[in-house]
């Protein structure tokens, strides 16, 4: 059970850049919808948008078409529902990074590379990658009903507090990459890649590294998941 645990922080990690590298990207887009300019950090609410609108459709639609193919009551296993999670978290970072380089495009283009302002680009092409990790949200409950299904009766409650910490141990993960980003890529001179002009960095590279290491870690949970011996199955 512990490598599968492990997988999945990765996912928690991935989430960490919706408070903090996402709203940073926000920053310096576009902010204007109409008539009104939003917040870069209240755009976080496509994620909510997103679990509200995707967990009835799962819970209602998805779920009695997989039983139907897979005979469970819930509808496909919690690995299954984990392993689909670290896919969309995955696409999230994939499409953070392809957002941000054609934001720096369009900076070097207009001449703004080394000035601290917002690029013409609209906020809304951030919408797609709030909107995936949302969506990956709603199935990593897999992990807590993992837990739940697999952990021996008298360590379920242990089990599962391991399955609640896995946010705190992926956050902390978050913090430790983004800091180590700097001593790695701000060398001879350059500024590396999330400098405080994001004009002048490459956080397109940062999201390509995120989405490197997703699927990797996404393989990992496979390899891990097709050797897993169920509880049911002992």
């Amino acid at each position: 059970m512990l490598p599968i645990w492990i997988t999945m922080i990765l996912f928690s990690t991935v989430l960490e850049q919706m408070y903090s590298t996402f709203v940073e990207q926000g920053m310096v887009m576009d902010k204007r919808i109409g008539s009104f300019e939003i917040p870069a950090a209240s755009f976080q609410s496509v994620d909510v948008i997103a679990v509200l609108v995707l967990l009835p459709v799962y819970e209602r639609v998805l779920v009695p078409v997989f039983r139907k193919f897979t005979g469970t009551a819930n509808g496909i296993m919690p690995l299954q529902r984990m392993g689909i999670s670290l896919v969309f978290s995955t696409l999230s970072v994939v499409s953070a990074a392809l957002v941000e380089s054609r934001r720096l495009q369009i900076a070097h283009a207009q001449g703004f590379v080394h000035r601290k302002v917002a690029v013409p680009m609209s906020i809304m092409w951030q919408g797609p990658q709030y909107f995936l990790i949302g969506a990956g949200e709603v199935f990593s409950i897999g992990l807590t009903e993992f837990f739940h299904e697999e952990s021996p009766d008298a360590m379920r409650s242990l089990c599962l507090a391991f399955s609640f910490i896995n946010d705190s141990v992926g956050y902390y993960l978050s913090a430790f990459i983004i800091s180590l980003v700097p001593l790695f890529t701000a060398r001879g001179g350059s500024l590396g890649w999330l400098p405080d002009n994001l004009n002048e960095g490459h956080l397109d590279r940062f999201y390509w590294m995120m989405a490197g290491l997703s699927f990797l870690n996404l393989l990992a949970f496979v390899f891990c998941a097709m050797r897993y011996k169920s509880k049911k199955a002992s």
